[in-house]
């Protein structure tokens, strides 16, 4: 009989560590955002794109993608993103505003005076990156900063 009692304290014993096991282990799940279907390299991310899945904390790099879905929505992909996988940070960025080769306006600013010009977008920006212009009537090439309205100014000294 006492043989028997040690059997099943031992046996319960055994699935209360299984029990803490597979709580410490749901624990250490992290869930991220991955695509639910393929996105292509510059095609805009919708909510619908989206879906969560699990991963180990513990796997290696897990802190190199992006956590929250509302990071991703609205934003469009530098590359190619495949179902199920995680997102890496550097993977998504703003929509471009200006896209390379595109006629732009362009507006030079200095004390008061406002000179607009259009040009050729030697690179895509979104607004605030500084990008490289053609001066379709000189050749010369200028940088300014994208606006949000698709207009670009012309830093100074450029």
């Amino acid at each position: 009989m006492l043989n028997r009692m040690g059997s099943i304290k031992r046996g319960l014993a055994a699935v209360l560590l299984v029990l803490v096991f597979a709580r410490v282990a749901a624990a250490e799940e992290k869930r991220l955002p991955v695509p639910a279907v393929s996105i292509r390299a510059g095609e805009l991310i919708r909510d619908d794109m989206i879906t969560e899945r699990a991963f180990a904390s513990n796997v290696l790099g897990v802190a190199m993608f992006i956590e929250g879905r509302q990071v991703l929505v609205g934003r469009m992909a530098r590359r190619a993103l495949l179902p199920g996988q995680p997102i890496p940070t550097n993977s998504v960025e703003d929509p471009w505003t200006v896209a390379r080769g595109a006629m732009v306006k362009v507006v030079v600013e200095d004390s008061g005076l406002s000179i607009v010009t259009y040009g050729a977008a030697m690179q895509s920006g979104a607004p605030g990156a500084l990008i490289p212009i053609r001066n379709t009537d000189t050749g010369v090439i200028i940088r300014g900063i994208v606006q949000p309205d698709g207009t670009v100014k012309v830093v100074d000294g450029s």
